[in-house]
């Protein structure tokens, strides 16, 4: 053994072959942690020492090769100054130019995941075999930084700028397959016969059959390119990038014109250039944001293991319902691996529920991610049923009837008499209290609520909700199922709305008392969606169905009086009393049509305003950052409210339940967190303009200790 560590092992192979063997002790994955930077730049001091003729760069993890860098340590090195985080990514190219300007041939070994900085250490040698699991990428525009390793410069070198552009832009991660196609990888050869591989590539680098010293060379000039061709395409991409990415993602973009300033460079001026863009991105608060999601995403995978460490996975569920949500889940659990069966009353429903389940299918083998088998196999996972006979054997049932806590009761009562004692039951209900519909049930312990979001196969949240009774166990059990579906659950508390319909209501309630002072809808719906939102509220509403959210403000005024309720008849009511229940019955605050690709198009029909018209009592001048405080102030402080209240245990949670639950702009990485940019004392000073609104702006006593205090959320 020439070096041990903590990240590296460097061993000596006959015929004079170096191999360095990335195995992060402690860890089931390799990342270039503090630790494995500081190794990396001693074991290249070791490795200029030996009379070596080749390298073989290699993974001691069967989980992949290197998942990049460490991203827990990012937001440490992004509170830098941009000076000191240029001087931190120049000295670890130094050592990556290091490994790249060892005077024999270098082979990665790449036998999984090579992502970022893995990929970017892949780079720098000068051949890349890969097992057929092999995935390599660069996702850093992601995190709205660029690649700061050499991502921007070896890559174009390697496969070309138009290439390079697409894969640092798109931040997509590419099979062994497709990679090989690009020229990424020169090869995919089996797990067992990797070493070996590599090792015969090496034998032929240095017979001369393969010239890598052209390699090196290529990677180290400037792109071949001239003038034209390089305005081609870099300036031909520009808008294209800018257009796709939006105006509050800069990184794309921005990588494009470094990799555009750089074509003309050598490879050490270019990197120079790349740590200076990684720098200024790395300060915005984008960056911040979008790190904060990606470790709030991790944050939710590390408890949903912690809770789900002695659960058994589903074999085999039950949905009760089939409607358009009760097909949804069918189609998840189905094309997940967990078969199901799908019990209705009637056949047309259970007709109504399979129709969906296929014709999402159907749409998966049009895009090609799903072949006509597959598609078989799953449709005959998926037991329409009008009985209970075969409940007997399941081990996990969902009920998602009308949501009606009379009808629910029944329903639940009815299936736990025909299950098994064992079997856990759910509810899918958006706002009606679990412990309340638990009451009668004889097995109060074995049942939780499952907040499905519509539509299911799109949505990646769901909600597991624990009643007054639930026991942990069940809790466990629905976490583990919620995740054999490829949903993201966050377990919540019970209380009316639970944790993201809590929070969206009071949202929504701001928006109703700016159209009581006039304000228009539809420049409402303009201001949130330039904020960030996917939709404005009033398009929301009729996504969502404006008789659902009726039903749902009604109980949370009833839950919530206090802030929740309105003293006079709301654009809601109103809206209902009419039948303009939105996209379901194609009338709503806007009018909705078929364009010739059989899409909803959206439209204005001025007879809207002649329902608005009687429920606004003044006119007010506004401008639009007051349109986005006001709506956003509401937010904000119930989301506090849940924190305060322990609906959810941290920050993270309520964040990320509002990302993926509502679309909450992921760039201001939640409610929360965009408390914590605007500062409590900011916050403060807005409530008190609107305190004659009602205590839907009034700050809590938690929130004005924060501001006192000058703390954060985070």
């Amino acid at each position: 053994m020439l070096y041990s560590g903590q990240a590296f092992r460097l061993e000596s192979l006959p015929n004079d072959i170096l191999k360095v063997i990335f195995d992060l002790k402690d860890q089931t994955a390799n990342v270039f942690n503090a630790t494995a930077l500081k190794e990396l730049g001693e074991m290249l001091e070791v490795i200029r020492k030996q009379k070596a003729k080749g390298l073989l760069f290699t993974s001691g993890k069967s989980s992949g090769f290197v998942f990049g860098a460490d991203v827990t340590e990012f937001l440490g090195h992004f509170k830098k100054e941009e000076s000191e985080m240029r001087s931190w990514i120049a000295s670890i190219n130094e050592v990556f130019n290091g490994y790249e300007d060892l005077p024999f041939p270098k082979v990665a070994l790449v036998n999984g995941f090579a992502l970022g900085g893995g990929c970017e250490i892949a780079l720098t040698m000068d051949y890349r075999l890969a097992t057929p699991k092999g995935v390599i990428g660069l996702p850093e525009t992601k995190l709205g930084i660029i690649p700061g390793w050499g991502g921007t410069v070896r890559l174009p070198r390697l496969i070309g700028a138009d290439h390079a552009i697409e894969w640092v832009t798109g931040a997509k991660n590419y099979k062994a397959e497709d990679a090989l196609k690009f020229g990424v990888f020169d090869g995919i050869v089996e797990d067992a016969k990797l070493e070996a591989a590599g090792l015969k590539l090496l034998e032929r680098a240095l017979s001369g059959e393969l010239d890598w010293q052209a390699r090196v060379t290529q990677k180290k000039s400037p792109l071949k390119l001239d003038k034209i061709e390089s305005m081609m395409s870099f300036e031909s991409s520009k808008g294209f990038v800018a257009g796709l990415a939006g105006p509050h993602y800069p990184a794309p973009l921005k990588a494009v014109e470094t990799m555009q300033k750089a074509a003309r460079l050598t490879r050490d001026e270019a990197l120079k250039l790349e740590g200076e863009t990684f720098a200024a991105m790395a300060k915005t608060k984008t960056a911040e944001c979008l790190v904060q999601v990606f470790l709030g995403d991790q944050y939710l995978k590390k408890v949903s293991k912690k809770v789900t460490k002695d659960a058994k996975p589903v074999q085999h569920a039950a949905v009760l319902g089939a409607g358009i949500m009760g097909g949804g889940i069918a189609y998840q659990s189905a094309s997940m691996g967990v078969p199901l069966l799908m019990k209705d009353i009637k056949h047309e429903q259970l007709d109504l529920g399979m129709n969906e389940a296929t014709k999402l299918l159907n749409k998966e083998v049009e895009r090609k991610k799903m072949t006509p088998e597959r598609m078989g196999k799953v449709i005959a996972a998926i037991g329409p049923t009008l009985s209970y006979a075969d409940f007997g054997g399941t081990q996990f049932v969902v009920e998602a009837v009308v949501e009606n806590e009379k009808i629910k009761k029944s329903v639940l009562l009815e299936v736990e008499n025909n299950v098994s004692p064992e079997t856990v039951l759910a509810s899918n209900t958006s706002t009606i209290s679990i412990t309340k519909l638990a009451e009668g049930l004889k097995r109060p312990d074995k049942f939780c609520g499952m907040h499905f979001f519509n539509p299911v196969h799109r949505m990646p949240l769901v909600e597991i909700i624990r009643g007054a009774k639930t026991s942990e166990a069940t809790i466990a059990q629905a976490v583990n199922y919620a995740s054999q579906m490829g949903k993201t659950p966050i377990v919540v508390n019970d209380c009316a709305g639970f944790l993201v319909n809590r929070i969206l209501f009071p949202y929504f309630n701001g928006f109703i008392f700016l159209l009581e002072d006039g304000v228009d809808f539809q420049r409402i719906d303009k201001v949130m969606e330039k904020f960030g939102w996917p939709m404005g509220p009033a398009y929301l509403l009729d996504v969502v169905g404006i008789d659902t959210g009726f039903h749902a403000s009604s109980i949370m005024a009833n839950a919530f009086p206090d802030r929740m309720g309105f003293k006079n008849k709301t654009i809601l009511e109103v809206m209902y009393e009419n039948k303009r229940y939105g996209q379901k019955n194609n009338l709503g605050f806007y009018e909705y049509e078929l364009d010739k690709k059989g899409k909803s198009v959206k439209k204005v029909n001025p007879a809207v305003y002649e329902l608005i018209n009687p429920i606004v009592k003044k006119e007010i001048e506004i401008t639009d950052e007051e349109i986005v405080m006001r709506m956003m102030l509401p937010m904000i402080i119930e989301s506090s409210r849940c924190l305060e209240d322990k609906i959810v245990e941290s920050p993270v949670e309520v964040d990320m339940g509002l990302l993926l639950g509502l679309g909450f702009p992921p760039f201001r990485a939640g409610a929360l967190k965009y408390a914590d940019s605007l500062g409590l004392g900011k916050l403060e000073e807005e409530s008190k303009k609107y305190l004659a609104l009602g205590k839907l702006y009034e700050l809590t006593p938690f929130m004005k200790n924060l501001a006192a205090e000058k703390k954060t959320y985070y």
